[in-house]
């Protein structure tokens, strides 16, 4: 995997491949392989788990945190109380780790700089507690900046899980209009397994497939070190202050609509640093940004469902349908930004989206996904009779007269109604009014009728509508005509000028 990623990027910054077989010491066609594969190697990684996994976090922050600043044995007992049941080694193992970043958190003194356009863009994002359907709810807004003209977007999301994290960035890009030569990020665990300092940084393989894709370098900064990403930390404030707080909406969809906007809005205002709006300044960098030529990255690792013979499938407790081709086979499944449904099928070509239902033992049934095998023409009697008087004009004249000569007049209507697959309704309408006017009434009749002289009776009509109109035509022409028609008397003597003939 980390050939393949190194090898791309040599790759895509113009690196010969005689050079880039010498540097990274391997044989060209290696590294001709490696360039020509469009997906990531596949292989198996095993993690040992170990006893304070599931305790990082706090460690981290009990012992990096100036507020505790905890030693080890004070850590150790804080452990315990949470449930911890190791021994105190795995957590002074973990401790070293951590003590060069310790030293770092006391260095403030920060230098400035400007990235040139198209260089960097930078990732972050923040937790809020906001009002949603009435419900006080638990959002994440993940935001991108573009940090040569400090354009800005963001989207809104109800889960902060692996998937979430690249579907925004990849979304965010979009949104920006393309994508910068590195992206500024965090060192969340979807994107970094390991950073420490004085090593290379331990991408998640997921997150190296979608950054060569991207075409975009990642950079983490050090943990606990916010200013190196500092440009994306004012935006979140900004964004608590004036979007976030006394906000609600009805929907994620409508917060995410707004919050579109709002960052569009911010977008054309002037910026303290630059003094320029981001708007502007952008004309100078979207033509160095790097245009999407694929489809987005989806990660391949989706859930499976089988479709059931009533073509819907299962997510949880509840019942979302899908076209009935799909019936009996089997799909992928997954949920983006903790409010979305996605239904794929395997070559990942989108079949359905939803919003995730809320509660349990609830279905969203499309009737569109049942067209395939929906009647063409209704079963039930009263059906009958309303869709046959509303498709056709003289629909209910031809029932009426149906009902006295035949025992089961439904019947004779349904069938006429049948003929609609292989006749214009317009036609069939012309038909019906000759049916009418010659009692043919029943079906077989009907059907003989359309056999021998539909097409005569369609160009008889449209003869007669013809005629009409020209007469109609014609009728007001003559109108016209005469009413310029003068009597000889006009040109008697006395009526021309100067009383001249």
């Amino acid at each position: 995997m980390r050939d393949w990623y190194t090898v791309k990027n040599m790759h895509n910054k113009g690196v010969p491949i005689k050079q880039i077989a010498r540097e990274l010491n391997m044989s060209k066609n290696t590294v001709k392989s490696l360039i020509k594969k469009e997906d990531e190697p596949k292989y198996s990684r095993s993690v040992s788990k170990t006893s304070i996994d599931d305790y990082k976090d706090k460690i981290r922050e009990w012992y990096l945190d100036k507020q505790y600043a905890y030693i080890g044995t004070r850590i150790f007992n804080e452990l315990c109380k949470l449930g911890y049941q190791g021994s105190i080694n795995p957590v002074y193992r973990y401790l070293e780790t951590l003590n060069e970043e310790k030293v770092l958190i006391s260095k403030r003194a920060t230098v400035r700089f400007e990235t040139p356009p198209g260089d960097q863009a930078q990732f972050d994002w923040g937790e809020y507690q906001m009002v949603i359907a009435g419900i006080e709810t638990k959002i994440y807004c993940f935001t991108m900046i573009l940090s040569y003209s400090r354009k800005k977007a963001a989207v809104c999301s109800m889960a902060v899980n692996g998937v979430a994290i690249y579907e925004a960035i990849q979304d965010l890009f979009i949104e920006l209009g393309g994508t910068t030569k590195e992206l500024v990020i965090d060192n969340p665990k979807a994107l970094v397994i390991g950073h420490k300092k004085g090593e290379e940084v331990d991408f998640n393989q997921s997150a190296l497939k979608l950054f060569t894709y991207l075409g975009t370098e990642p950079n983490a900064c050090l943990p606990l070190r916010p200013r190196t990403k500092g440009k994306i930390e004012k935006p979140n404030q900004y964004i608590e202050e004036q979007f976030i707080k006394g906000n609600s909406f009805g929907t994620m969809e409508e917060l995410n609509a707004e919050i579109k906007q709002f960052m569009r809005n911010w977008n054309k205002k002037i910026h303290g640093t630059t003094k320029r709006t981001p708007d502007d300044m952008f004309e100078e960098e979207k033509n160095s940004l790097k245009k999407f030529y694929k489809k987005k990255v989806i990660d391949t690792e989706l859930e499976i469902r089988t479709v059931s013979t009533d073509s819907f499938v299962m997510v949880g407790t509840n019942r979302y349908s899908v076209p009935v081709k799909y019936v009996d086979k089997q799909v992928k499944i997954r949920i983006v930004y903790g409010f979305i449904l996605e239904v794929y099928d395997f070559d990942l070509m989108l079949i359905k989206s939803y919003a995730v239902l809320d509660g349990k033992h609830k279905k969203f049934e499309d009737t569109a996904d049942y067209k395939a095998i929906a009647a063409k023409v209704p079963s039930s009697i009263p059906e009958i009779r309303r869709v046959f008087e509303k498709t056709f004009k003289h629909g209910n004249e031809f029932y009426e007269l149906v009902s006295r000569v035949t025992n089961q007049p439904h019947f004779h209507a349904r069938e006429f109604l049948k003929l609609k697959d292989l006749y214009d309704i317009c036609d069939l309408d012309i038909i019906l009014k000759h049916c009418i006017e010659n009692k043919i009434l029943k079906i077989d009749n009907v059907k003989s009728l359309i056999k021998e002289k539909y097409l005569a009776l369609i160009i008889e009509h449209e003869t007669v509508e013809l005629t009409l109109a020209d007469a109609k035509k014609n009728k007001y022409s003559l109108k016209n005509e005469n009413a310029l028609v003068r009597h000889l008397s006009y040109y008697e003597k006395g009526a021309g000028t100067n009383g001249e003939n």
